[in-house]
């Protein structure tokens, strides 16, 4: 720019980055109520944090006629800055700007971004709203993007990893998705696939993906991958900052103690108008949950999802928990295949960052039928068992009804090293259900009576009070105490505060081999 001054220069090319997006997707974005790249990253952060790299790079392409459009920035906008007092690093697609597809420089600015993260150790906020690679670049993006991804591997269990889906997100952007620890999702204009319908040249293939919807609904309830969704823009930020709150900043360290005005020792008796007297009953365990952790602080994550289990965050004293229960009131709360591998990799991210683990127990047993046996339960069931297993972070367990069989074995029990475990009255330790069990241990008995429901009902009294309460369990140690309901919130803060120091020896090797 001749015949300007240095300052003037400079003052020239910032505005030409800050505004290098395509005017009429502009303005569409601003009809629609969204905000653009960089309004997403100011919004997230706290005010005047924001420290931009590489806002003046552009690709270095000439083919296609790309040279005839050089915009700054190359459609991404990436640096780091704080949320709340806490450093992030983060970055924010441009779907003004080539659509926000990644190019080679493009995923150079994402890779540069989370080197720094690896290195400093530092959460990342990563705001996805492109429509895959460019294909104008060909193998020059494919590479730098393939960079992205190893770098996220490398990452993973060292830093929290937040993806915020904004917009239309194909092919490796989807990829490096599918990499975080959390996804949330834009209900609206949020949209992944893998595959894009114009990838296939075969006309059964593309109405196929044509035919899929990857819409943020199929994703929080189907597919399993988004885990919280969000109405707007700021709803999504808001969503990502709070999440984040409950997380270390990397593995080396822990969350941070967020107090609130709840009482450590204060009494559960909410409890008892949840649980039914009929232990045959279904209840919402979510309403157990809040009433035992600190008020207003449980966040349920893929709530929509293998909703036969319930995981999410919480605060017990303080203290960032993850929280995983059977739900009875869904398929009687039995495991199946999508809630064993939903548990696992949930109680695997806890690991990653020291967050305890508490566990409410109440499962007759994993779902039969020759589906789920088809689909390898045998084997998606061994994850859940080997994910508790080799946890070494705090493990506590209340049992609230039903731990039966297998089922109760892969739900963190006391040979599985949990650290504290606990029964309310209520609790019914055994192989199987009493009925069940009668009905096997007892079959000629019960063939040859001649008054089949009287001889039934004894022999399942009988059968209960030698298996059917929570008292044998406790006299094996098995289990470390049997308490009132109403007292659960403080013997568990009580059980927690000495085992925050925990430190579990584990014998070297290369790395497990779960079962996949």
């Amino acid at each position: 720019m001749a015949g300007l001054s240095h300052e003037e220069n400079l003052d020239a090319m910032r505005y030409d980055a800050n505004n290098s997006g395509d005017r009429k997707k502009l303005e569409n974005i601003r009809l629609e109520g969204r905000k653009t790249a960089k309004e997403r990253i100011l919004s997230i952060l706290d005010e005047k944090t924001f420290v931009e790299v590489d806002a003046f790079v552009n690709h270095r392409s000439g083919e296609n006629n790309l040279h005839l459009h050089r915009p700054l920035g190359d459609g991404v906008i990436a640096g780091h800055g704080m949320i709340e007092g806490r450093r992030v690093v983060c970055f924010s697609q441009d779907s003004s700007v080539f659509a926000g597809s990644i190019g080679e420089m493009h995923a150079r600015k994402i890779l540069k971004i989370l080197q720094f993260a690896e290195k400093s150790l530092l959460p990342v906020i990563a705001i996805w709203d492109g429509n895959g690679e460019r294909p104008e670049e060909g193998i020059t993006a494919l590479g730098s993007s393939g960079e992205i991804l190893d770098t996220m591997v490398a990452c993973s269990g060292r830093i929290p990893m937040i993806s915020i889906v904004m917009g239309k997100v194909t092919g490796i952007s989807a990829l490096a998705v599918g990499l975080s620890d959390f996804v949330i999702m834009h209900s609206s204009h949020g949209n992944m696939t893998l595959s894009g319908e114009n990838n296939f040249y075969d006309i059964n293939i593309g109405s196929e993906i044509k035919e899929f919807s990857g819409n943020a609904e199929n994703h929080f309830s189907r597919s399993g991958i988004a885990c919280l969704l969000a109405d707007d823009d700021a709803t999504a930020l808001e969503i990502a900052s709070d999440l984040l709150s409950y997380f270390p900043d990397n593995m080396l360290s822990k969350p941070d103690v967020i107090k609130n005005n709840d009482s450590w020792d204060r009494s559960c008796n909410e409890i008892n108008e949840v649980l039914p007297s009929n232990q045959e009953k279904p209840y919402d365990v979510r309403k157990i949950i809040e009433i035992i952790s600190d008020k207003n602080t449980f966040l349920e994550l893929f709530s929509d999802y293998a909703s036969n289990i319930v995981v999410g965050l919480a605060r017990l004293d303080g203290n960032s928990i993850g929280i995983i229960a059977n739900q009875p009131s869904v398929l009687a709360g039995c495991l199946d295949i999508d809630a064993s591998v939903k548990a696992a990799r949930f109680i695997r991210t806890c690991d990653c960052f020291n967050l305890p683990v508490l566990t409410f127990i109440d499962v007759p047993g994993f779902l039969p039928g020759t589906v789920q046996e088809y689909g390898g339960i045998i084997k998606h069931g061994a994850k859940l068992l080997f994910a508790y297993s080799e946890a070494t972070i705090p493990k506590l367990a209340v049992v609230i009804r039903k731990a039966y069989g297998g089922a109760y074995l892969a739900m963190s029990c006391k040979h599985l090293n949990s650290d504290y475990n606990i029964s309310w009255p209520s609790g019914e330790l055994a192989v199987m259900g009493s009925e069940g069990a009668v009905n096997i241990i007892h079959r000629r008995e019960l063939s040859s009576s001649k008054n089949k429901d009287d001889t039934y009902q004894k022999l399942l009294n009988n059968y209960r009070e030698k298996f059917g309460d929570p008292y044998v369990a406790a006299k094996n140690g098995w289990i470390d105490d049997v308490i009132e309901p109403e007292i659960t919130r403080k013997n568990l803060i009580q059980a927690l505060r000495p085992l925050l120091s925990k430190r579990e020896w584990t014998p070297p090797k290369k790395h497990d081999n779960i079962p996949l």
